[in-house]
């Protein structure tokens, strides 16, 4: 039986992987006007966008497994629930010390999710799921840590 038809093992829809592409945008928008904007306030605020955004993003990865544990597709266990809400007590912190330490913070975040995701998760979840998530988080990582590197460069803290 070939991955695409597997019922434990579904293709991704397009539409999924290309929203998921397409959510990659605003951190790269918000990495260009950190570096970009004439203004300190338009910088600080591509800025303040990137930590928002990021920290919005990092629940949202956590409230997928939330949803899969609670319909019964991920063990309904404590490391599972806990690992659903880890994400969103990070992206919390986050926004409360904004600037470039955030930034660090949700780079972080996302790379132990992928990490939890990938080494406790890893056969449970569909392989063009674990594909595309991996690839998401290589960017939303490098975007973040080239606005908190762009940030130090134009005086952002």
């Amino acid at each position: 039986m070939s991955e695409q038809t597997d019922p434990r093992n579904p293709a991704l829809s397009p539409l999924a992987e290309f929203y998921g592409y397409a959510g990659i945008a605003p951190f790269l928008l918000a990495a260009l006007g950190t570096a970009l904007l004439p203004e300190h306030a338009g910088r600080s605020l591509a800025q303040q966008i990137a930590v928002g955004y990021g920290a919005v993003i990092l629940t949202f990865v956590g409230a997928v497994h939330w949803g899969l544990a609670v319909g019964g597709r991920l063990p309904a266990s404590l490391p599972v629930y806990t690992g659903a809400i880890f994400p969103a007590v990070v992206g919390t912190v986050a926004i409360l010390l904004g600037g470039q330490r955030a930034l660090a913070l949700l780079a972080v975040g996302f790379g132990l999710f992928w990490l939890y995701e990938h080494r406790r998760l890893g056969l449970e979840l569909p392989a063009d799921y674990l594909r595309l998530r991996r690839n998401l988080t290589v960017a939303v990582c490098a975007l973040l840590a080239l606005t908190m590197i762009v940030s130090e460069s134009v005086g952002l803290r």
